[in-house]
C-alpha cells in the first residue's frame, strides 16, 4: 500500500485549516479584501439628510396655545354673531317705530311745535274749510284751519265715509311745499286720541263752520 508523501499531506491540512471558520481572517491576512461594513450603523449620508429634514420642520411642542385659548375662540364667534342680531333688531325696531308714531299737531303747531317737525309723519288735526272741497276721479282737496291758520290738504283718492265739509278731521301724511300730502283721514277720533286730547276736540267742535245749505 502506497503512502501519502510528507508534503503532500501538509498542504491538504494547510487547505482544510484554510477553509475552515477562520479562513476568512488569514486570506485577509494575505491580502484578501472583505467588505464586512456593518449596515445598522448610521451612515454619514443619513445623518445629513436627517439633519436638513429636521431643519425644515419645527418639531417643538407649542407653548402658546392653551386649552382655555381654545375654549375662548369657540365663545368669540357665538357672541359676535348673538351681537350682530341684536344690533340688527335695534335698527329694525327703530326704523319701525320712527314710521309708526306719528305725532298729533293742530295745524298751528305744525313746524313750531316740537314733534312736529314738517320733515315727519304727522297727524293733523283740523277743520275742514267751508267751500274749499273738491274732488276729482283721483284726488280729493280741501283745506283744514285751526286757532286761525290754515292748511292745503290734497289726498290721494276718496276720504268717503263722513267726510264733509265744517267738521273737525284728522289727517295723517306728510308737508311737501306748504300742501300736507294726505294717506289717511280719521273723521272720528279713537277712544284712545279722544281720552288724551279732549281740550283738543272740544277747540275744534267749537270752531266748526254752518255746514254749505
Amino acid at each position: 500500500m502506497l503512502r501519502p508523501h510528507a508534503g503532500f499531506a501538509a498542504v491538504v491540512r494547510n487547505r482544510v485549516v484554510e477553509a475552515g471558520p477562520t479562513g476568512w481572517a488569514r486570506r485577509q491576512e494575505r491580502g484578501t479584501s472583505l467588505d464586512v461594513t456593518d449596515t445598522s450603523a448610521p451612515q454619514p449620508e443619513d445623518a445629513d439628510v436627517e439633519s436638513d429634514v429636521n431643519a425644515g420642520l419645527n418639531l417643538t411642542p407649542r407653548t402658546d396655545v392653551t386649552p382655555s385659548g381654545r375654549r375662548n375662540r369657540r365663545r368669540i364667534g357665538p357672541i359676535i354673531v348673538l351681537a350682530v342680531v341684536v344690533v340688527a333688531g335695534v335698527v329694525v325696531i327703530t326704523q319701525f317705530l320712527g314710521k309708526s308714531l306719528d305725532y298729533y299737531c293742530n295745524v298751528d303747531e305744525v313746524s313750531v311745535k316740537a314733534g312736529c317737525s314738517a320733515d315727519r309723519s304727522l297727524r293733523v288735526q283740523g277743520t275742514v274749510e267751508r267751500g274749499s272741497l273738491t274732488r276729482d276721479d283721483t284726488e280729493t282737496r280741501f283745506i283744514i284751519a285751526f286757532n286761525g291758520k290754515t292748511m292745503p290738504v290734497v289726498y290721494d283718492g276718496d276720504p268717503g265715509g263722513k267726510f264733509q265739509e265744517c267738521i273737525p278731521v284728522v289727517v295723517r301724511g306728510r308737508l311737501s311745499g306748504g300742501t300736507f300730502l294726505g294717506n289717511e283721514v280719521e273723521v272720528k277720533h279713537s277712544n284712545e286720541y279722544a281720552a288724551e286730547n279732549k281740550s283738543r276736540i272740544d277747540t275744534a267742535e267749537s270752531s266748526t263752520c254752518p255746514q254749505a245749505a
